[in-house]
Parts: structure tokens; sequence; C-alpha cells
């Protein structure tokens, strides 16, 4: 289907694209830190739609073409204290994020939905099944964290990089996402710098907004450690993390999978901080089989 645009009660609205057939089973992709649905790429959304699903992407607020959320100061002195721990700075949280997560299902009149989320989505799609557990079927967490500091840490050698001035024109953010990228990417599965560079300017054309991005951040560096209530959890859910994951260590994944009762982990060797199209068939069989778990457990319930 063609883009869409859900007009949300608070005034948010989210762009919104889906694949696959409607009755399907209902699967919600949670993008991740100042990324627009596209990065959720139509191969892997159809790959998706072939495995049962109808998809669901879409632009989290403050990304693509969704809403802008005003807010007072955003620079980079704040992004430091927001880095230190400093959380004053947040206009909004990750649990905002999730409402309008779940304010887009109820647009689109489904009631529960598997939930997948990546990064800053997966720490999303943590959060909407801890405040709304009877709304997700089952929740796939990919390159995630729990919120807990002394877990899933950035490399500091990112640090420089990541406070770098914001790019003002798109050549210079296509230039400064082509650096970032190689530097947390995977290498055993490389995406070429043309894809790359692609990809930013496809972002960029999208309605790129440094200090929309910059306000995303702070929500993430603004969250609450959720380990205690993760064991609160009684669904299927799947841990995904790569072992040379430098933007959120391996550890978060650990951790988010340790607090979750009966989930699963799986530890992806060569994988960094990225969905390379080599692993495609890898994250399907996941996000399938873990949906699969919540059909089984219904039909049990059931008898």
């Amino acid at each position: 289907m063609s883009e869409s645009v859900a007009s949300l009660p608070t005034g948010i609205e989210l762009a919104y694209e889906t694949f696959g057939d409607p009755g399907a089973e209902p699967l919600l992709l949670v993008m991740g830190l100042g990324g627009p649905m596209t990065w959720w790429h139509p191969d892997l959304c159809r790959l998706l739609a072939d495995r049962g699903f109808h998809v669901i992407r879409f632009d989290n607020r403050d990304v693509g073409r969704s809403s802008r959320v005003p807010s007072g100061r955003v620079d980079k002195a704040v992004l430091a204290r927001a880095y230190l721990g400093d959380r004053r700075y947040a206009a909004y949280t990750l649990d905002d994020m999730g409402d309008d997560a779940f304010r887009l299902l109820d647009h689109l009149g489904v009631e529960r939905a598997h939930v997948t989320g990546v990064s800053m989505g997966g720490m999303i799609a943590q959060t909407m099944a801890i405040t709304r557990p009877g709304r997700v079927s089952s929740l796939v967490s990919i390159m995630a964290t729990t919120g807990q500091r002394r877990v899933g840490w950035q490399d500091p050698r990112l640090l420089p990089l990541l406070l770098t001035p914001f790019a003002r024109t798109r050549d210079a953010y296509v230039v400064r996402a082509v650096k970032i990228w190689r530097a947390i990417s995977s290498r055993e599965f490389p995406t070429s710098d043309e894809d790359v560079a692609a990809r930013a300017a496809e972002t960029w054309d999208r309605g790129y907004d440094p200090i929309a991005a910059a306000r995303q951040t702070l929500a993430v560096l603004a969250q609450p450690d959720r380990s205690a209530r993760l064991r609160t959890l009684q669904l299927p859910v799947a841990v995904v993390h790569g072992l040379k994951d430098l933007l959120v260590h391996p550890s978060g994944g650990r951790a988010t999978a340790r607090a979750i009762p009966g989930s699963e982990l799986v530890l992806v060797p060569g994988l960094a901080h990225d969905l390379p199209r080599q692993l495609y068939p890898l994250f399907a069989d996941v996000i399938r089989r873990t949906a699969d778990r919540a059909r089984a457990t219904t039909k049990t319930s059931s008898r």
C-alpha cells in the first residue's frame, strides 16, 4: 500500500505504510534513533509479509514525515549533560513514543500486534509490552538494552563522533552519516558506501531535522531502568544482539534476555549495530518463530 498518515487524538501525525495481506497477523516494526520507516528495507518487509504477517512500518515522532515536537533548548552542551545522566531536558519519553505506536494501531483497527523494535525502537517495544501487555502478542527486541546504565553502554571511542556538530545541509548530512555508519556497522556483513549514502540522502529528503533527532536522543538518555518491570512480562520474547555492537554493548541484550522469563537470546557473531541484508532471513526466522510461540500459547490456553 502507498504511504498514509494517521492523525492521532494527541495531535501527533504519524506517516506509515503496510505490506502484505491485511488479514494476516499484524506485525509492527519500530525503528531506532533518527531513522525513518524506510530504514526497514522494503525487501525485509516483503520477506516478513511472505512469512505470514501484515507488516506495519512508520515514522516515529520527530523523524521522517511524522510530526515534530517543539521543545526548549537542544544543543551540544545539553546532549553532553544528558550523556552524563542529566534527564531534565527530555521533551518526551519512550512511554510517549510507545503510546504513539498504540494509537497508530488504534487508527488501523488493530487490537493486538506482534512488535519488533531495533535499537531505540527495541526500547520502545519493550516499553509497549510493559505498559500494555494485553496488546502485544509477542516481542522481538533487537540490539537494545534495559535502560540500566551499567549494561548496553556505548563504546567511549564513539562519543567524539556522535557529538560532532549537527549537519545543516544535505551533503554534510550524507558525509556524516557515512562516517558514523562505518563506525557502527558490521564489517563482516558489509554495505557499500554508495548504498549507505543513498539511504542517508533518502533520510534527508524525507525531512531530516537535526534538532528533532537530538530530542529523540534525549528521550533515550532519559529512559528509566526497565529491568524489574521486564521481569513481569508473560509473553513470547526474543532478544537479538550482535557481538560486535559498539553503539549498544551486547551486555544490553544479555541483560534484557536475563530479565524476561522464558525469552530467547540470539547472539549473532559479526553483527554490529545495523540490519545487514545478508541477515534478513535470520531476522525473519526469529520474528516468525517468536510469533509462532504466541499462537501456540493461545491455542493451548483456549483448550
